[in-house]
C-alpha cells in the first residue's frame, strides 16, 4: 500500500533552517510529481511546492519563493524540502502529497515551530 512518512521537523529559530524528508513506498515513486503541503493552527491546509517526476519545480506558493527548495531523489524514493530563512509565519504541520489516478495519499505530517 502507499505509504508516506515525513520526518525533519522541529523548534527552529527565526532565520533558521530545516531540512524535511518523505519516503514513499507501495507506488512507482519515480513516475509521479509529489507535492509538499503545511497547515497553520486555524488555517487552512496550503500548497508549497510540488516536484515533477523528473525534478523540476513547479505550483511553488509566493511565500516561499527565495527560501524553500523541493527536491526529490528517484533512488531513494524520497522528497525533500530544503527551508532556510525561516519566519514564524512558516510554522505549521507540513505534509507530502501524491495523486496517484484520482486519489491523493497523504503521509501524517511533521511539525515545524519557528519561534525565538
Amino acid at each position: 500500500q502507499v505509504q508516506l512518512v515525513e520526518s525533519g521537523g522541529g523548534l527552529v529559530q527565526p532565520g533558521g533552517s530545516l531540512r524535511l524528508s518523505c519516503a514513499a513506498s507501495g507506488f512507482t515513486f519515480s513516475a509521479y510529481p509529489m507535492t509538499w503541503y503545511r497547515q497553520a493552527p486555524g488555517k487552512e491546509r496550503e500548497l508549497v511546492a510540488t516536484v515533477t517526476s523528473t525534478g523540476f519545480t513547479i505550483n511553488c506558493a509566493d511565500s516561499v519563493k527565495g527560501r524553500f527548495t523541493i527536491s526529490r531523489d528517484n533512488a531513494e524514493n524520497t522528497v525533500y524540502l530544503q527551508m532556510n530563512s525561516l519566519k514564524p509565519e512558516d510554522t505549521a504541520v507540513y505534509y507530502c502529497r501524491v495523486r496517484i489516478l484520482t486519489t491523493d495519499y497523504w503521509g501524517q505530517g511533521t511539525q515545524v515551530t519557528v519561534s525565538s
